[in-house]
């Protein structure tokens, strides 16, 4: 993947020259225990002493590291200066800070968004011991609109894999579909879908007991519950939560189905209502969605969308970003709840990847959730996932 954290690093001092912020310093330690969420993107290795990866928008690309690790940052390609160290790197790091001579560093600490926030505080707290006696210690500030933007606009080898994850997702889908019928328990579902990743030598996209959620009827708990032992039943709907995690890139797609019962011969009207209301929500939501306009207002337009048909109002976010983890990026598509942070203020910007998904219940009948993913462009936003315009109907 050495072509992709390429395209990352140039994107990286690209965002830097944008937001005309001088020098960006990832600080880690021993990595493989508790990493930077940065680090796959810019480096793509563990790393064990205290080491520094510093960019700029001079086009510094700098990294001071254990020496015994040299030979791998030098194998990246990616670095003009490559600082070894033994003892300390407290000195070094200190002087190639105070050469560049820097109004800012960013550093990577965020109250809001948990994928900036990659910097320890332990390890924060030895920083600011470094530079104790240095001006440095004043010009501080978080990276974390670096970060963001770093996460959220994707590349396109990043768009490539996040597409093909799209595809196979819904390839695993239309099997599941021919495979299920009544009778057949959420578990067994999930054990079929489970054992179509093995076959391919794939993961989840999260939690391996809790993906895919299968839930069965009105009864079936609705959220990250794994699959249990209801039963499909005819008269009912049957939800579907899934996503994979493929060459390193997610999907995140939800799919309903309902069952007729024998003396039935169409979607009941509460039904077919209910999916027309939250497919109307996806569309209109996406067709409200380019370019600087805000998460909250896009999670405005569907939330209404399901409100104003007379439906309680569904107590999560209308939708978040997907990329290297199924819920990626920072802005998400969400209220002004106190829970989200700032989040539902950032706006959109061109490259970012979302996953929409309003919801709502089917008294008797069942939850409805259909979740697309798609990618915003310069021009608005496009459908990378292949919309559910129609219930899908099993005997």
């Amino acid at each position: 993947m050495t072509k992709l954290i390429k395209e990352k690093v140039n994107q990286s001092i690209k965002i830097l020259q944008d937001l005309d912020i001088d020098v960006w310093l990832t600080f880690v330690r021993e990595t493989s225990a508790c990493g930077d969420p940065v680090l796959p993107l810019i480096y793509g290795h563990d790393l064990t002493w205290q080491s520094a990866i510093i960019f700029t928008k001079s086009n510094d690309r700098i990294i001071i590291l254990g020496r015994f690790e040299t030979d791998t940052a030098n194998s990246l390609g990616i670095f003009n200066r490559i600082i070894p160290y033994d003892q300390s790197i407290r000195g070094f790091l200190v002087n190639t800070l105070e050469e560049l001579n820097p109004n800012q560093i960013a550093i990577n600490f965020s109250k809001d968004d948990v994928l900036s926030d990659g910097l320890k505080y332990g390890l924060y707290q030895v920083l600011l011991d470094y530079f104790d006696t240095s001006p440095l210690r004043n010009k501080l500030i978080s990276a974390e609109r670096i970060i963001n933007s770093l996460r959220s606009q994707k590349t396109p080898l990043e768009l490539e894999l996040t597409k093909k994850a799209v595809e196979t997702t819904q390839q695993f889908y239309d099997l599941t579909f021919e495979f299920m019928k009544p009778g057949m328990t959420e578990k067994q579902i999930a054990e079929f879908m489970h054992q179509l990743l093995k076959d391919n030598n794939l993961e989840t996209a999260w939690d391996y007991k809790t993906c895919p959620a299968v839930n069965a009827g009105p009864e079936s708990p609705i959220g990250h519950v794994g699959p249990g032992t209801i039963t499909v039943q005819p008269g009912q709907i049957v939800h579907f939560d899934f996503g994979i995690k493929q060459d390193g890139y997610c999907s995140d797609i939800q799919r309903v189905v309902y069952v007729l019962s024998e003396d039935e011969k169409s979607v009941p009207e509460a039904v077919q209502l209910g999916f027309n209301t939250v497919t109307s929500a996806i569309q209109t939501a996406v067709n409200g969605m380019k370019p600087g306009v805000l998460g909250k207002e896009v999670d405005s337009i569907a939330r209404n969308v399901i409100t104003q048909a007379g439906y309680p109002e569904y107590m999560y976010a209308t939708g978040h970003q997907i990329g290297k983890l199924a819920h990626d990026g920072a802005g998400i598509l969400g209220p002004e709840w106190e829970r989200y942070g700032n989040t539902p203020n950032f706006p959109l910007e061109s490259g970012q990847v979302y996953a929409v998904e309003p919801g709502l219940f089917v008294n008797g009948y069942g939850y409805i959730g259909i979740e697309e993913n798609v990618v915003v462009t310069d021009n608005g936003t496009e459908f990378i996932s292949n919309p559910q315009t129609d219930l899908i109907i099993k005997k």
